[in-house]
């Protein structure tokens, strides 16, 4: 395969690179840049926060940064004097929703705030970027969806797998089918975390699961569909704190594959084996690790510009890893696109997800 031959094969494949930043032609003809959209941010305490709010800002031409909030003063004390933050508007939350042309939010509290927090935004008119996960129960979410849906909103969750553009790659082979009837699927998402993190994580009764398997669940669904059966097994390697399920593994089962989900945070460079393997009758996608993202195609015949046998798919470099995701929420609050992850897959994801964590139905 030659450079052309990857460049032309990549632009079609790869969403994060042919639709990222899909304006940039019509820039070279002149038109202009569509206005700004008007976003700020309430909460801190997610450990993604900083993070968004950094790409909001080196997004400078697709969003204007209001101001963000919070109203817990330790978290004020621990992350508010990060660089992302230098320079904005400390408000209320009742100042940020009333601001003079606010259009979305960006809901970046800490975990158990995350959905009554997204309600009253929602209910203030926003399109919502929501972070992860939905809630330890269903009702809450399932209503946020309905009254987002109802008012004609946008509710974009932050798993930022979706645009990473290896993960795209391995869901067009599936969707086109060029790895034959899918079988089987491994998907593992680890990292080693001390005795803090720890005893943040052990109010979840999801544990590990929660926190890190929702990113793989969203990706299976949109791969795979509703599973028929979900069977978790979660356990607890170290001792401290009781109760804390630090590793889990959940099967997934479909018509003709099974997958599994494996997440920990006990897991030695568990960063290093972040993972997704889809293996078809007819070819394997292997991403490994996901972030830089690493993909090899194997195939049983040719699907040009790629051979048979096993191969590395080059990818285009990824600017960030929130970049892309929010240059899609700006389209889709524009009316330029339709929500690629509309309510009724973040409903699936999220019932799927309790489900692998052991929560009651």
């Amino acid at each position: 395969m030659n450079g052309h031959d990857r460049r032309r094969f990549l632009a079609s494949t790869v969403g994060a690179a042919a639709a990222a930043v899909p304006w940039l032609p019509s820039r070279a003809r002149g038109a202009a840049p569509p206005p700004r959209i008007k976003v700020g941010q309430v909460g801190i305490g997610h450990n993604h926060a900083s993070a968004k709010m950094a790409t909001f800002r080196k997004l400078a031409d697709q969003y204007e940064v209001v101001g963000v909030v919070e109203s817990d003063p330790e978290w004020r004390r621990k992350r508010g004097h990060d660089p992302a933050y230098r320079g904005l508007t400390w408000m209320t939350e009742e100042q940020l929703l009333n601001a003079q042309g606010l259009t979305a939010v960006a809901v970046e509290t800490d975990v158990p705030d995350l959905v009554p927090t997204a309600a009253r935004c929602l209910d203030a008119g926003m399109h919502l970027h929501l972070d992860k996960p939905g809630g330890e129960s269903l009702g809450p979410f399932e209503k946020l969806l309905a009254e987002a849906e109802r008012r004609g909103l946008t509710v974009q969750l932050g798993y930022m797998y979706r645009n990473n553009p290896a993960v795209q790659f391995c869901l067009r082979a599936v969707r086109e089918g060029w790895l034959g009837e899918v079988f089987e699927v491994h998907a593992v998402m680890s990292r080693r975390d001390g005795a803090d993190y720890r005893r943040w994580l052990s109010q979840f009764r999801g544990g590990a699961m929660y926190i890190f398997g929702c990113h793989l669940i969203d990706l299976l669904v949109a791969m795979l569909g509703k599973p028929d059966r979900i069977t978790p097994y979660q356990r607890q390697t170290l001792p401290e704190p009781a109760g804390l399920y630090d590793h889990g593994l959940a099967v997934l089962e479909y018509p003709r594959a099974t997958a599994t989900v494996r997440t920990s945070v006990v897991e030695v460079e568990g960063y290093q084996r972040r993972q997704l393997v889809v293996c078809g009758d007819e070819g394997t996608v292997d991403i490994r690790p996901l972030e830089p993202p690493r993909l090899r195609l194997a195939l049983a015949k040719p699907r040009e510009p790629f051979t048979t046998g096993y191969q590395e798919v080059p990818l285009p470099p990824v600017p960030g890893r929130y970049d892309d995701q929010l240059l899609e929420l700006a389209r889709v609050i524009r009316g330029e696109i339709a929500n690629p992850y509309p309510p009724a897959h973040e409903r699936l994801v999220q019932e799927a997800l309790l489900a692998a964590c052991g929560y009651a139905p």
